[in-house]
């Protein structure tokens, strides 16, 4: 028998229910199943890793807790990425940017990193615009969506009459009183699931075919349209469009994210979108989002890339190994301001929430406070 690839795939933390903390749970579930050995390290433990343990799959906050290199990393936000590449000298890695504004995603620059990728346009210029990363490097895989557990509900009705805000930071003091409102003004009951509003459902595709419209963006945009609710883009940054057939494909390339929330959030906007509901369009969204964002096809396409990067590394010759001690050094060179410079735009809102939050970060602890007590004097 053929051993699969070992794989080590890497994230900020593994505690709740975000977007990437989901990506790697379905990733290495996936690769699992496929006859792979995928092992997920990040120095903040919690729930979803012991989700992913219970599904047999090792996962370490100590990367000297795993005994065989692995045959590539899987790099997703930069600290985990680099400490993998430090710790596993002879590895090549991708390195999966999933965000425009989160300082995690900040692309690494190595000589092992041999491609990137970047789950939408955003993100695909935030590599190749923003950061240096040649285009021919950069590859654009989309999220995708489990069809198995996200089943089509019956049709919605001529008229919608139940809504959901779907969002981990919905709340009163963010879109959630603008969303209540835009529902009272035109009839729709509203329910909220989220870490905010603390109503976290553990699974939504048991519950997401109950709402005739669903405010949400990104993940949680293209798990609504898949069971067949009509969506209205909306979150903590912006208010977007109802997603219809016609603009679908545009959308979906932009991962129904940030740069499809160009509204201000108010009731009024909202109350547009949804006069826009229309169940026979919803009904033509979610058979394309089915026949075009299925998960194993997004899986096909990341262990090809997996094995055409082990491919290219292993045929290149001989390392430049003074390159990537050079990489290395520039890297923890700029490491200290970089987090300065995030942590003096954060600080802002002097919050005792990002102030634990920030402090707490186990990589850099030690830099990070002695950074925080400058600002907070």
């Amino acid at each position: 028998m053929v051993r699969g690839l070992r794989i080590l795939i890497t994230n900020h933390f593994l505690r709740g229910r975000t977007g990437s903390e989901l990506y790697v749970c379905e990733l290495a579930t996936n690769l699992l199943s496929r006859g792979h050995s995928p092992i997920v390290y990040s120095p903040q433990l919690g729930h979803t890793a012991r989700e992913l343990r219970d599904a047999t799959v090792p996962v370490v906050d100590n990367l000297d807790a795993i005994g065989a290199a692995p045959d590539l990393i899987h790099g997703q936000h930069h600290v985990e990425t680099m400490s993998a590449l430090l710790r596993f000298p002879n590895a090549p890695a991708v390195f999966f940017c999933h965000g425009w504004l989160p300082w995690e995603e900040t692309p690494p620059k190595h000589p092992r990193i041999l491609h990137y990728v970047a789950v939408d346009d955003a993100c695909l210029d935030r590599l190749v615009s923003e950061s240096g990363i040649a285009e021919e490097r950069v590859s654009v895989i989309l999220n995708s969506v489990d069809l198995e557990q996200f089943r089509p509900r019956d049709p919605l009705p001529a008229k919608p009459s139940r809504a959901l805000v779907f969002s981990n930071g919905a709340k009163e003091t963010t879109h959630l009183g603008s969303v209540r409102e835009a529902c009272r003004r035109t009839g729709l009951t509203l329910d909220v699931i989220g870490y905010a509003a603390g109503n976290v459902a553990e699974r939504p595709q048991d519950v997401l075919g109950q709402y005739d419209i669903v405010f949400a963006k990104a993940r949680c945009a293209l798990e609504a349209m898949a069971v067949g609710s009509a969506v209205v883009l909306c979150d903590v940054k912006g208010a977007g469009p109802m997603v219809t057939s016609g603009a679908l494909d545009q959308l979906r390339r932009l991962n129904f994210g940030i740069r499809t929330l160009r509204e201000k959030i108010n009731a009024e906007v909202l109350e547009k979108q949804i006069a826009r509901y229309d169940a026979a369009d919803a009904a033509v969204v979610t058979r394309r989002i089915r026949d075009t964002a299925g998960r194993e096809p997004a899986i096909d396409q990341i262990t090809a890339l997996y094995e055409q990067v082990i491919s290219d590394f292993n045929s290149d010759g001989a390392r430049d190994h003074d390159a990537e001690a050079r990489a290395e050094a520039a890297y923890l060179r700029d490491l200290t301001r970089h987090f300065e410079a995030e942590l003096s735009s954060i600080l802002t809102s002097r919050t005792f929430v990002w102030r634990k939050r920030m402090l707490n970060l186990p990589v850099v602890g030690p830099v990070l406070s002695s950074i925080a007590r400058k600002f907070w004097k």
